[in-house]
């Protein structure tokens, strides 16, 4: 019996057999690329927009919290330049900082930009949950994460964030509690919004949105999914409330979520700049909610325990051949594979992998060579989103793109915005010397798509993972093994280490913590890990932690890449992070890539 759609984007129409997983992938279904729709919309020119609305996407998994402490460090940056920008002469050279938003230029001398009056700005987070299976629920009982309270972070539905602490606590004001701050300095809205960027006392435009963003936590679902996140909250047509498993069609969606589409109907204007900025350290981990693609994540199945079936062997040499694919799935056209089964005896059934071959934490990486099919969805669902006036439904139909759709027939805006107004910053795990203008400064800054583009430096640092080609950057390529042409105590990443259960994956770049900062991720167990250091207080293991880490965000890379000049990319691992008023502090790097996108358009 097959469900699902395979003319879904990107889908693989899944079939359930009594205990294994059957099915067959097709490949993902090209909707078209940026500049095509760029060149082919007649509305895409280079008209300027008076509002913006930004939309702040933070990983709130574990090792996240000071890292978004950075963010929140550099919101000023993200912030003041919009509300405020300089004052340039006609050559473009800065000529002096106005007082504040009304303030004149000196004689010959104009605004770089018109200061943006009328501005949205809202949290989401990573965590949504484990798509109706077992892992990450609703509500986590674990008394380790919030002493007595329960855990409600593991599925935040793609819904705006207004905690101040992952543990709860009043909610911080927002605007008319519809979740974002309207930045709103002429009081010209109904009710009025903010129109403070900070009175010094906690209260204002930039203190609220570092309280929203820190407010993220870490203690989310460890399954990070930040590219679903922000599609379910601006793209998805019908997002749901819940999904649950039903034998007669796998895992389905349940129930409308109003609530989302009433914060997505305040949040998005239709004629207004949409800036997505996105903070992960691990790998997106969008799984497909339809089908059998869930079980990925879970630890049953049908209410049993459940192991990942083998991959046919043809997958670890190369997973293009069309013969790789799940054990589970038969031979069909193929050869027997021996390695398939118990024993290597077809009678005694499909052989899953062991526990020590398949870690949950490690579900997400490598899929095709390891299980033989792809579980999650492909980037093209991402890119169509940002680009495409249409997308699919769950069901396989087209229909209007939120995105680009007026939301408010009753609001008395007509226009809707061009795909050249949508704007998207990964801030992610790559090394930032790899994306440096000069790697030897980098209050240069990060160098933008042109640049990304010449050089072989999406070669180096994303490889083609529709064929499965790896980065030629080793420290970008995901693996379990230390990897060749790594030295120990390099600048990017410390070295290689040693992982001894094999359930976790070699970093992409490190970095010192902030300045007082401490952080619960060594366990003394491993003492070559570039991030801890002996304990004078704990004997002289090595449970000290030192430094932060990112794994390799190739999936967010990709989105940035497949989005051309709309978008940006920064890394996760700052250059430094001990003089706040340096250019290259923290994430002002990546803050400013964003900023210079916007411009031409504001």
């Amino acid at each position: 019996m097959s469900f699902g759609s395979s003319k879904w984007l990107g889908g693989c129409a899944l079939g359930l057999g009594a205990t294994v997983l059957l099915g067959a992938c097709q490949g993902p279904i090209s909707l078209g690329g940026a500049d095509d729709e760029i060149k082919n919309n007649p509305s895409s020119g280079n008209g300027k927009v008076t509002k913006v609305d930004v939309l702040f996407v933070v990983d709130n998994s574990a090792g996240m919290a000071d890292k978004q402490e950075i963010l929140g460090l550099v919101a000023a940056d993200f912030v003041k330049p919009l509300v405020n920008p300089p004052c340039v002469d006609q050559s473009g050279a800065v000529v002096s900082q106005p007082a504040g938003t009304l303030a004149p230029c000196p004689a010959g001398s104009a605004r770089r930009y018109a200061p943006v009056n009328d501005m949205h700005i809202g949290v989401i987070s990573s965590s949504i949950g484990g798509h109706g299976t077992d892992a990450c629920p609703d509500i986590d009982p674990d008394p380790t994460a919030c002493g007595s309270a329960d855990n409600t972070t593991m599925n935040d539905k793609g819904h705006l964030l207004t905690r101040p602490d992952a543990c709860g606590g009043p909610a911080v004001p927002t605007y008319g509690g519809g979740g974002f701050i309207a930045w709103d300095p002429g009081l010209a809205l109904d009710p009025p919004g903010e129109n403070v960027l900070d009175d010094g006392s906690g209260s204002g435009l930039v203190p609220t949105l570092g309280k929203l963003i820190r407010g993220a936590g870490e203690i989310g679902c460890g399954y990070e999914a930040p590219l679903e996140s922000w599609y379910r909250f601006l793209a998805e047509p019908a997002p749901y409330v819940s999904m649950a498993f039903s034998n007669m069609g796998g895992y389905k969606h349940q129930g409308l979520d109003t609530a989302l589409l009433e914060q997505r109907k305040a949040f998005l204007r239709p004629d207004s700049m949409l800036v997505i900025v996105m903070l992960t350290d691990e790998n997106d981990c969008s799984v497909k909610e339809y089908g059998q693609f869930p079980i990925v994540v879970g630890t049953e199945f049908n209410g049993m325990d459940f192991a990942m079936p083998r991959a046919r062997s043809e997958c670890a040499i190369d997973p293009n051949d069309p013969c790789c694919k799940s054990c589970a799935l038969g031979a069909g056209d193929c050869p027997v594979d021996p390695t398939c089964y118990v024993n290597g005896d077809q009678a005694q059934g499909v052989a899953n992998l062991s526990p020590a071959e398949d870690p949950l934490s490690l579900r997400c990486f490598d899929q095709k060579r390891r299980f033989g099919i792809e579980f999650l969805y492909p980037i093209d669902r991402y890119t169509s989103a940002l680009t495409q006036k249409q997308v699919y439904t769950v069901t396989g139909e087209l229909v209007d793109n939120p995105i680009f759709s007026d939301l408010d027939p009753n609001d008395g805006v007509d226009a809707t915005r061009d795909p050249g107004l949508v704007v998207f910053a990964g801030i992610a795990g790559v090394p930032w010397q790899a994306i440096a203008r000069d790697p030897s400064n980098l209050a240069l800054g990060f160098k933008d798509a042109q640049e990304l583009a010449q050089g072989g430096t999406w070669d180096a640092i994303l490889g083609d993972p529709t064929t499965y080609v790896a980065p030629t950057d080793p420290f970008m390529v995901e693996s379990v093994s230390p990897r060749a042409g790594i030295t120990a105590g390099n600048a990017i990443n410390g070295g290689e280490r040693t992982i001894a259960g094999g359930d976790d994956l070699q970093y992409a770049c490190t970095f010192p913590l902030l300045p007082g900062a401490t952080g619960n991720e060594c366990d003394g167990g491993s003492t070559d890990n570039p991030i801890c250091a002996p304990n004078p207080a704990d004997g002289g293991q090595h449970t000290l932690q030192i430094g932060d880490k990112a794994y390799p965000g190739t999936r967010v890379l990709g989105v940035a890449r497949g989005l051309g000049e709309r978008g940006v990319l920064g890394s996760i691992c700052p250059a430094q992070v001990n003089d706040p008023s340096a250019a290259d502090f923290g994430y002002r790097p990546a803050i400013q890539a964003v900023i210079d996108r916007m411009a031409p358009r504001l």
